[in-house]
C-alpha cells in the first residue's frame, strides 16, 4: 500500500494547492466510469500512521519480510552501496525500514525522504536526525508520482541509490510502473535503485493481508473518505461505505474499493454524485510480480539487474538495479 513518478521537482504543495490538487483528482475519479481515486490520497497523517499500524499486523507479511531481508543482507547491500553514498527514499513515510541500510553503510552523507504527507516526513526526519548527527537528513515534501529534479549531488559524495520498499511500484498500473522506473532510471543515472517487490503467491495468503481481523486496512481504507470530508466539506456517510479487498488473478493484483451499502447522493465540491447500491469507488491496486517480470520491466526502463535477494518461501523479494552512466 502506499503510494504508492519522477526529474523537475515540486515544491512543497501549500495547503490550498494541496487541497485543490485532490479536490481536482476525486471530482475526476467521481466522474469516471468505473469510479476511481488515487492511493497517494490514503497518506495524510491519520493515514499515514493507520499504514504503520497495518504494518505491525500479524496477517500482513509485506512489512515483516522485507525488514527481515534489509536486515539479513545489509552488508550484501551496503557493499553494492559502496562508501559516502546520498540515499534517495521514495514515498520514504516512517523511515523505520531505511535505518536498517544507514546502520550497514559506510559514511553515508546525505539521505533525501520524499512524501506527499508533509507532518509525518517532517517529524520522522527530525528524530532520525537527532539518531544520525552526522547524516545530512534533506525531506522533500513532493508528489513523486510526478517529475522531480532532486538537488546536485555533493561534490564528495558516492552513488546516488534510490530506495523503493514496500512493495510501492504495484499501486501503480503496468505503464505507470514503467513510467516511474524510466525517469528513475535517470534521476539514479550513474547509481542504482534498490527496490521491494510483492510476488505472485497463494491467493490466501493475499486475501487474509488486506482483510485483517482487526479492521485496521478497512479504516485506512476508509480514512480517504474522512480525509475528503475534513479538507474539502464533502458529506460522505462513513456507515454507508464498506471496505471491500480482493486478489484479480488475471491481473495479477489485488484490488481495494469502497463499496456503496445503498443508493445514496454525495456532495463533492459543489457537486452532487448518487452512487447505486453495490457500486464502489476503487482505491487502490497492489500488483504482484515474478521475479523475472520485474527484471523485464526494469530492462525495459532501462536499468540493468543485479543481485534479487527473496525469503525462502519467495513471498516477497529486494532487487538491486543498476542505474544507466
Amino acid at each position: 500500500m502506499q503510494t504508492g513518478t519522477l526529474s523537475k521537482i515540486q515544491t512543497p504543495l501549500a495547503g490550498g494547492e494541496a487541497a485543490e490538487a485532490f479536490a481536482r483528482d476525486l471530482l475526476a475519479g467521481l466522474s469516471s466510469t468505473p469510479r476511481s481515486v488515487s492511493p497517494k490520497y490514503f497518506y495524510d497523517a491519520p493515514g499515514s500512521l493507520l499504514f504503520d499500524r497495518i504494518c505491525e499486523l500479524p496477517e500482513y507479511y509485506p512489512t515483516r519480510i522485507e525488514l527481515g531481508l534489509l536486515s539479513g543482507h545489509a552488508r550484501e547491500i551496503a557493499w553494492q552501496v559502496g562508501p559516502r553514498a546520498e540515499i534517495v527514499e521514495f514515498g520514504a513515510g516512517s523511515l523505520r525500514k531505511v535505518r536498517l541500510l544507514l546502520d550497514a553503510m559506510d559514511r553515508p552523507v546525505r539521505y533525501l525522504p520524499i512524501d506527499i504527507s508533509g507532518e509525518h516526513l517532517g517529524a520522522a526526519a527530525q528524530v532520525l536526525r537527532r539518531d544520525y548527527p552526522g547524516l545530512h537528513v534533506q525531506p522533500l515534501v513532493a508528489d513523486y508520482t510526478r517529475h522531480m529534479l532532486l538537488p546536485a549531488p555533493g561534490e564528495d559524495a558516492g552513488q546516488r541509490v534510490g530506495f523503493f520498499p514496500g512493495s510501492t511500484i504495484g499501486n501503480f498500473t503496468p505503464a505507470e510502473a514503467l513510467h516511474f522506473l524510466q525517469m528513475a532510471a535517470q534521476v539514479l543515472r550513474g547509481g542504482a535503485l534498490l527496490l521491494g517487490a510483492d510476488l505472485v503467491k497463494d491467493p490466501a495468503v493475499l486475501h487474509a493481508a488486506y482483510n485483517d481481523t482487526q479492521g485496521v486496512t478497512a479504516a485506512f481504507n476508509l480514512n480517504l473518505l474522512v480525509r475528503a470530508n475534513r479538507e474539502l466539506g464533502c458529506n460522505f456517510d462513513l456507515a454507508q461505505f464498506a471496505h471491500s479487498a480482493f486478489y484479480n488473478a488475471p491481473l495479477q493484483r489485488i484490488e481495494m474499493h469502497l463499496v456503496s451499502r445503498r443508493r445514496q447522493q454525495v456532495r463533492v465540491c459543489g457537486r452532487c454524485f448518487e452512487f447505486a447500491e453495490g457500486e464502489t469507488l476503487h482505491t487502490e491496486n497492489s500488483y504482484k510480480f515474478t521475479l523475472d517480470g520485474l527484471q523485464a520491466l526494469a530492462r525495459q526502463a532501462g536499468f540493468i539487474p543485479g543481485p534479487v535477494w527473496t525469503d525462502p518461501q519467495k513471498l516477497f523479494s529486494l532487487h538491486w538495479l543498476n542505474a544507466p552512466t
